[in-house]
């Protein structure tokens, strides 16, 4: 008990309130025939910020406003954190650092006109691919600070395989030989024929095409709840904490993923959009409402299943902080969503059964009661609670 109190002290202490990333940084390759290959990488600005969770969007009626000092500054950050962060490989090539060329562009794409309009800054690098190319693969260096997406179109289109890439990982090789010259089959060849290519030049085939967005997704779906979101964490602790047995656990946890995918889905799919100043000051408060129910209102009622659905809607739209900046077709932001979903899932279920051995052995309901659920309930609603406020006025 002591080390349990103790460890959600140090958490409370040592982590910041805000448990979602802001968007992660897509380099994205396109490859046509007879033209040179494009490799384009955006960057948020705010990922320069000491806080960039607190940071508003730079939007372009700021940009107008800033002296040309200011803009360099952030264009000159870019390239640096660039360099630092990724590596990129046109096999049998070695890896290297691409020259990109910076510039600050509207968000998604278009010119920069309407004054809420966001910017971004983004790097562009053209090069001929010498004869005997045969894959294109991305490396993301160990210490950087933010995920990056490994996508990339053909002939315009985008292509349904892409990953995204933890600190000190690589991609799959994408088989640019197939993007370049395909056989004259069909439209659909260039990403049925997407395959793994050895660093020798042998290759083999490829999982089916949305394998690596799936897999990619449902790790940063757990990563999300575990170890990064702790918001989220001490939210299903205080399910768990209301009673151990076995129904009233598994409807509540039945309603929040009910309730956070109706929500998660929507927002990814750009039919709700709600500001994450109004979401995560709710989202911490409902820690704390949670957990006081434990306190005063012990053991399971039906209308808790409505308090957790309401709230589990809530959470749902922080969890699409992760997904509502991909640029990719339906069907990829489809099997995406489903895999950060899933992903989401398991790390709840891993929450609730690391919880269940941390107090296996306390046997009398009592003193389960007593040394666990006010303690720990009244320390999560105090984490709450100062969240709400933090999140509101800080």
């Amino acid at each position: 008990m002591r080390k349990l109190l103790i460890l959600l002290s140090l958490l409370g202490i040592g982590l910041s309130g805000q448990g979602h990333p802001i968007p992660n940084i897509p380099v994205v390759g396109h490859f046509t025939p007879g033209e040179p290959a494009l490799i384009v990488v955006e960057v948020d600005p705010r990922c320069f910020a000491e806080d960039p969770e607190k940071e508003p969007d730079l939007q372009f009626l700021s940009f107008k406003e800033m002296d040309d000092t200011e803009r360099e500054n952030f264009l000159r950050q870019t390239g640096s954190f660039v360099h630092e962060s990724i590596r990129i490989r046109f096999h049998p090539q070695g890896w290297s650092s691409p020259d990109f060329a910076y510039g600050f562009e509207k968000k998604g794409g278009g010119e920069l006109m309407n004054p809420d309009d966001v910017v971004v800054v983004r790097g562009r690098w053209e090069t001929i691919l010498p004869a005997g190319v045969t894959g294109y693969q991305l490396k993301v260096l160990e210490g950087t600070g933010f995920d990056i997406f490994f996508m990339n179109k053909a002939n315009g289109e985008d292509l349904e395989d892409l990953n995204v890439l933890f600190p000190g990982e690589e991609s799959f090789i994408l088989d640019v030989q197939a993007l370049l010259n395909p056989p004259d089959l069909s439209d659909d060849i260039i990403s049925k024929e997407i395959v793994d290519i050895s660093p020798t030049g042998s290759t083999s085939p490829r999982p089916p095409k949305t394998t690596s967005t799936f897999q990619s997704f449902l790790r940063q779906g757990f990563v999300h709840v575990l170890p990064l979101g702790l918001d989220h964490i001490l939210f299903v602790l205080g399910l768990f904490l209301l009673s151990r047995e076995l129904k009233p656990l598994l409807l509540q946890v039945t309603m929040f993923t009910l309730a956070h995918t109706i929500t998660l889905g929507m927002a990814t799919l750009g039919m709700v959009n709600v500001s994450s100043s109004i979401v995560e000051p709710i989202i911490a408060l409902s820690i704390a409402i949670v957990a006081l129910e434990n306190i005063f209102f012990p053991g399971y009622k039906p209308s808790r299943l409505g308090i957790v659905f309401v709230l589990g809607l809530i959470h749902g739209l922080g969890f699409a902080g992760a997904l509502g900046d991909l640029n990719v077709s339906n069907s990829t932001l489809i099997t995406a969503l489903v895999g950060f979903n899933i992903g989401v899932e398991f790390g709840q279920l891993t929450v609730i059964a690391l919880a269940f051995a941390a107090t296996f052995a306390i046997k009398q309901p009592e003193n389960y009661r007593k040394f666990i659920v006010i303690p720990v309930s009244a320390l999560i609603a105090v984490m709450g609670l100062y969240w709400t406020f933090e999140r509101i006025f800080l």
